[in-house]
């Protein structure tokens, strides 16, 4: 006899304010409990050192996380100059120090060169991998391993204070951006090293910095919790972004009854004239289904689907 898989089924993102110094998946377990949900998943770790915005998905909607994994993101970085640490942040040691002598015309014309599409050599203090290996494994035993520039772009890099050594600045990247490592390669590009003294995380995709929630804030909600199958979650769900969250951006097309059963159980759905997009969300009259993604056929096939009764 199959056991019974212990939580609440519950649908939907929540965007946690992560504090600095704990792991994204110690956050992850803890939203979970708080929930007592049957199933979550994050979508990107943020390093320790870093705060800010970790959407955790719960039950169907894990199913669209990478569209999430994907999306673009902003941060607001404090640099420090004149530095250079093995791990490009304040976690790591101090492995380098030189003047800091650059003017802010020189700081300018870098800047510029570090917007726009550039080339990324990701950090070995990474979870990147080499050869089924995440590349933290081999830096923390001092090996260097070979990694391949990416292509990734910087939309904007504003300046939000000049007070060297320390540069605050507000980033919006793409998705594999190394924030780290733009820092380091900048300073190395100045002559003077540079490292993250403080990260945070203000936004993903088209997620709102006022939806975020402490874990202080969702644990206060459970805080009268005895028995969590006996617990009115009312409160602590109404905090739920809807399912169809991470994949917003993508067009919404509306399918009839029948069309819907059918796409829920694998079957294509017919296309609004011309079909144009690539990969849709997929709406009922009421409710979300899923994700599709057109075919040579002119026809929208399934890709991710919900399970509804």
């Amino acid at each position: 006899m199959a056991r019974k898989t212990r939580g609440r089924v519950i649908n939907g993102v929540v965007l946690v304010d992560k504090p600095t110094g704990a792991s994204s998946n110690r956050i992850l377990q803890q939203v979970k409990r708080i929930y007592y949900a049957q199933k979550a998943g994050h979508t990107g770790a943020l390093d320790p050192l870093a705060t800010g915005m970790l959407p955790i998905c719960l039950g169907e909607a894990t199913k669209f996380a990478q569209f999430l994994l994907d999306a673009d993101k902003s941060y607001r970085v404090v640099a420090e100059f004149g530095i250079r640490t093995n791990t490009s942040d304040a976690d790591g040691e101090v492995v380098a120090t030189a003047p800091v002598t650059f003017s802010r015309e020189d700081f300018e014309r870098v800047q510029a060169q570090f917007t726009g599409n550039i080339q990324q050599v990701p950090s070995m203090f990474s979870a990147l991998k080499y050869q089924g290996r995440p590349l933290y494994d081999y830096a923390r035993k001092g090996i260097e391993v070979p990694r391949e520039a990416r292509s990734i772009h910087i939309y904007q890099m504003h300046i939000v204070s000049y007070d060297l050594p320390y540069i605050t600045l507000d980033v919006t990247c793409s998705k594999g951006t190394y924030i780290r490592s733009l820092v380091d390669d900048m300073g190395q590009a100045l002559g003077s090293g540079a490292y993250v003294k403080e990260l945070r995380r203000t936004g993903v995709a088209d997620y709102a910095y006022e939806d975020m929630y402490s874990l202080e804030e969702l644990d206060a909600l459970v805080a009268e919790r005895d028995a969590p199958d006996n617990f009115d979650y009312q409160s602590l769900d109404a905090l739920l972004l809807p399912t169809d969250s991470p994949v917003s951006r993508l067009p919404k097309i509306t399918v009839s009854a029948a069309e819907g059963h059918g796409f829920l159980h694998g079957q294509p759905v017919t296309a609004p004239a011309p079909a144009t997009d690539a990969i849709v969300r997929v709406w009922d009259a009421q409710r979300f289904l899923g994700v599709a993604c057109l075919r040579d056929d002119g026809l929208y096939w399934p890709k991710r689907v919900l399970s509804l009764a």
